[in-house]
């Protein structure tokens, strides 16, 4: 019986290995937020992404790391069909961190993690398990600067590298517009499996008026 078990437990793990893997990492197609650029400089830009829904997992801790594996893991059982309807979801990217200010050392103690829902479950997103402690989120169209970095987002380096997006936007013409209407400090999205250790790609995401240089809703570089 207890082999039985073992046997059984190693499916399961591999199983996991294999969907993670396929997080962002060998497998082709993953959706995406749709996202007009309306402002491009060299180390940010600023992005105007369309209305989505979103899954979201509340997380209290310090570490973001910590935060993000425990939120992602209850998202994964979601999509691997806890849900009321039994739906096995497609991944999507990013997995996104959001950070609710606070004290500690990452000037943080709660953190939400969310999935992105693909087009196909946008109008109707199955319920979760309510054991998942999961919610579903609307998001109306705003404005997002975002700054990319490379290499694993730690708990070492996510605190830098939201400050230099904020450095780079008080030396630009969208300085004193991140929105004071947004709940979290700044989000850190993630488009890569962790098992993918060259050509990651990381974003800072912090929310900006739409009043900042003369309206972020103006006409757009390119669209994603």
């Amino acid at each position: 019986e207890r082999e039985r078990e073992r046997e059984m437990g190693k499916r399961r793990c591999l199983l996991v290995a294999v969907n993670v893997l396929c997080f962002l990492s060998v497998c082709n197609a993953i959706e995406s937020p749709q996202y007009t650029v309306v402002h491009s400089e060299s180390d940010f830009e600023i992005r105007l992404y369309r209305e989505s829904a979103w899954m979201s997992a509340s997380v209290k801790q310090i570490s973001f790391e910590k935060a993000t594996r425990v939120g992602f893991h209850r998202l994964f059982q979601y999509i691997q069909g806890a849900n009321l309807n039994f739906s096995r979801i497609s991944m999507t990217a990013p997995v996104l961190t959001s950070i609710v200010p606070g004290a500690g050392p990452l000037h943080s103690s709660a953190y939400f993690v969310r999935f992105y829902l693909p087009v196909k479950f946008q109008a109707t997103p199955p319920l979760p398990l309510p054991e998942l402690n999961l919610k579903p989120e609307e998001w109306a169209s705003h404005c997002i600067a975002v700054r990319k970095f490379s290499g694993f987002a730690r708990d070492s380096n996510i605190v830098e590298e939201a400050e230099k997006l904020a450095i780079s936007l008080n030396r630009s013409p969208w300085a004193n517009s991140t929105s004071s209407k947004s709940k979290y400090a700044y989000s850190i999205a993630q488009y890569n499996s962790p098992f993918r250790f060259i050509g990651r790609v990381n974003e800072v995401w912090v929310d900006v008026n739409e009043s900042g240089l003369d309206g972020c809703k103006s006409s757009g570089i390119a669209t994603y």
